[in-house]
């Protein structure tokens, strides 16, 4: 409570007004007017006076009012409004006060301290973008800075949004790039378009909104031109804020970074290890080898090794590279560029298992039984040299008969021993049966120009699949070697799916004849059955999207769940340091765990300080999946937008009560049908069956069906698109008949009642509540 403050003896009438600021200026509570009669115990007609005094002190400028109450002109109060926008060197998060018009003076700084044990109970964790209620404290000898603690998450500011600006004679307009907010431009008046120019991609403050004509803003910042497509990865950075733009501190000490030598470590670099990669990789942060084990005690067993580079050697905890590798959790991977988690010097050159060049590792050797389980492992700290860097085509292809140059003396020593052990470690997988969903994964190509030059989908071949179960193995040893040494740890941790989740799986499934058990543990060998049925039907691909959007979200976390997808009972993350801030974690916990090191993870760390950089790691990854996702869209549409009007096949991808959302085979881009141009019916959204329904004709167009579309538009900075739809539907099935796909297309001119669509509120006929 503000302390009571009473007129000095033989004063008479109101507080003086240097009383009235001293006294908000003490305050260390919200101050008003209430609170100021209280305190000088004013009362009756006296409390008009005091306004009047308020008034003129505001006036001057000598305080301020805001949605926190008064305080001195320049100072927060101490509850404010405010918007997070990044997060400072030490993963802190930084935030601006929401309302502020102080002159020209700068808004202050405020650092958003992180409440210990994480985010409050019932309270959603605050994010960057977030608009939150804080308790503020002027930082002593800082003047303009302030620590705060979060009262409430509020939700997502609406206040600035980032946009491209289109120059005009008296200002500009913004085309925002966000797909919710198509169609609604804002007009920028003269005198605030800042330093933009035509095409530049600009953060605009929303100054004014109106019922009738275009909102008005003013333009905060210059983010970046988007001249070329080489740059249409910058809207996803700004819009997400993903931190793309090193510190000069941490380049600095990325720089002085000295190359650790074999001290300390065993010597490696005779074996036979090799990195097998995408042939544009630029790090190369895992090498393989294997061999058949000579004891007699596990005949027809192999002797495994996955080498890690040793990230943890150069990454000091608390250190720059530390601390900025924290707030970005993972690498962005963009067609047009990589958004490194480590700056280059690290990542591309001292970490990377370059061919030939001694480079440090963290190893796990695991002996592995004929029949493909493990039988013991050990991590072993090493200086290594990388025999061949091989691509997975060109390593396949040597299996395949087909050796080059490079990989024909490799073919019997080295790769023949990798793919006997892969055979043996496949059988144990399918005997464990994880999660086998088959999603065809599709990656877009750049020409020389930066624009999109084909969308293809990669082979999926046994060398993609042999790297990818020996990771698994190297991540599971890891987990079980810090589980046994009482060593906390971040997993990789997947929940079973939700029963809500499950329902709405089942409904799908009826759909198309499937019954799903109603009873029964949740194990992936029921969703195995269920993809296995539908493998060779036309509902192969929509039934394996349905059981990917059932599933829970992986997420890092300090308390294990277990893996539910891989049918694993632990598992951490290991192979990955340079792109992953749980690897390096893991990679410490090891060292501390098994002796190899004095750089190891602190004692003093805490399961709690983990739990809460896998929060914060998790909605990184969050992040940066949204941002390649949205960066693809954006390039495909701009891809088509020359396209406009050619019709493209298709399925059903999702159903809502305002349309359809169609995929297309060609490039696996997802546009929208809206439901007022679909037909020459009324139709209502049956959820229960995920379909739209005609009124009067009972036509269907249900989840997962093909169509055939016609593309209308396509907004390439919001990467969305526009579709007519083409096919008819389903006709309504007969009583007890089971509904067949109808892919006729729509002939033009169709006769009958205007499209639209029924309130679908307390009116929801056919769906189940």
């Amino acid at each position: 409570m503000a302390k009571r403050i009473h007129p000095n003896p033989g004063a008479a009438g109101l507080p003086s007004r240097e009383q009235i600021l001293a006294f908000i200026a003490a305050s260390t509570e919200t101050v008003g007017k209430r609170e100021i009669a209280a305190a000088f115990n004013i009362k009756g007609a006296d409390r008009i006076g005091l306004k009047r005094i308020l008034k003129e002190i505001e006036e001057d400028g000598a305080i301020a009012r805001g949605r926190g109450g008064l305080a001195p002109s320049g100072r927060l109060p101490p509850v404010v409004l405010a918007d997070i926008t990044a997060r400072d060197r030490d993963g802190e998060f930084l935030a601006s006060p929401a309302e502020w018009d102080v002159g020209n003076a700068a808004a202050p700084k405020i650092t958003v301290a992180t409440p210990r044990g994480g985010k409050r109970p019932g309270q959603p964790a605050p994010g960057i973008g977030d608009r939150v209620l804080l308790r503020v404290e002027a930082s002593a000898g800082e003047p303009g800075r302030y620590t705060a603690r979060v009262i409430k998450v509020l939700g997502k500011s609406k206040s600035d949004i980032i946009g491209v600006f289109r120059a005009g004679p008296e200002g500009g307009r913004i085309i925002p790039v966000e797909k919710r907010a198509q169609g609604r431009e804002v007009a920028i008046p003269a005198g605030e378009e800042g330093d933009a120019r035509d095409g530049d991609l600009v953060s605009v403050t929303l100054q004014r909104e109106s019922r009738f004509g275009l909102a008005q803003g003013r333009v905060r910042e210059r983010l970046g031109s988007l001249g070329s497509e080489k740059a249409v990865s910058l809207i996803a950075l700004h819009l997400h804020h993903i931190p793309h733009v090193f510190a000069a501190a941490t380049l600095a000490e990325a720089d002085a970074v000295v190359p650790v030598g074999l001290a300390g470590r065993e010597d490696w670099r005779t074996e036979p290890l090799l990195t097998i990669d995408p042939p544009d990789a630029k790090d190369h942060d895992d090498a393989v080898m294997a061999t058949s084990d000579p004891d007699p005690a596990n005949a027809g067993g192999f002797v495994v090794t996955v080498a890690i580079a040793d990230v943890a050697a150069y990454v000091r905890p608390g250190s720059a590279l530390d601390r900025e590798a924290l707030v970005r959790g993972n690498s962005v991977y963009f067609p047009d560029r990589v958004v490194p988690m480590l700056p280059e010097r690290i990542s591309n050159d001292l970490c990377s298992l370059r061919e030939a060049e001694d480079r440090p590792a963290l190893a796990v050797r695991m002996v592995i039984a004929a029949d493909g389980t493990k039988r013991r492992h050990s991590f072993h700290r090493v200086m290594m040299r990388s025999r061949a860097k091989l691509s997975y085509a060109q390593a396949q292809a040597a299996i395949d008969g087909f050796a080059d140059d490079v990989t024909a003396p490799l073919l019997e020593p080295v790769l023949r021993p990798l793919w006997e052990a892969y055979a043996a470690l496949r059988e144990a997988r399918d005997a464990r049966g994880p999660l086998a969903l088959d999603l065809p994964e599709r990656k877009v190509l750049l020409d020389a120009d930066g624009a999109v030059d084909r969308v293809v989908v990669p082979a999926r071949l046994d060398a993609h699949r042999l790297i990818e179960e020996f990771m698994i193995q190297a991540n599971v040893a890891a987990a079980e070697t810090l589980e046994q040494a009482r060593q906390p740890l971040i997993y990789r941790v997947h929940d079973e799916p939700a029963l809500e989740k499950m329902r709405a799986l089942g409904e799908v499934l009826a759909s198309i004849g499937i019954k799903l058990p109603k009873e029964g543990i949740l194990r992936p060998a029921l969703f195995n059955r269920i993809l296995a049925t539908v493998a060779e039907t036309e509902h192969a691909i929509f039934i394996n999207e349905v059981v990917l959007r059932s599933q829970a979200q992986a997420v890092y976390a300090a308390q294990n769940l277990g893996h539910f997808g891989l049918n694993l009972r632990r598992y951490a993350h290991f192979t990955s340091p340079i792109r992953r801030y749980a690897d390096l974690i893991v990679h410490r916990a090891l060292i501390s765990a098994c002796r190899l090191g004095s750089d190891g993870l602190s004692s003093e760390m805490s399961v709690a300080a983990l739990d809460q950089i896998g929060e914060q790691i998790s909605a990184a990854e969050r992040r940066a999946m949204a941002a390649e996702r949205e960066t693809i869209d954006r390039l495909i549409a701009h891809h088509l937008a020359d396209r406009v009007g050619a019709t493209f096949t298709g399925q059903i991808s999702g159903v809502t009560r305002s349309g359809l959302f169609i995929k297309l085979d060609e490039t696996g881009a997802d546009g929208f049908v809206p439901i007022s141009t679909i037909g020459a019916d009324y139709y209502w959204h049956d959820e229960a069956k995920h379909a739209l329904v005609g009124e009067r004709s009972g036509e269907t167009h249900r989840l997962g069906d093909r169509v055939e579309v016609r593309l209308v538009e396509a907004a390439a900075v919001a990467g969305a698109l526009r579709f007519e739809l083409l096919s008819e539907g389903r006709a309504r099935p007969e009583r007890n008949a089971r509904p067949g796909p109808n892919r006729s297309v729509r002939k033009p001119g169709a006769s009958g009642r205007p499209p639209g669509i029924r309130n679908t509120g307390s009116r929801h006929r056919g769906s189940r509540r």
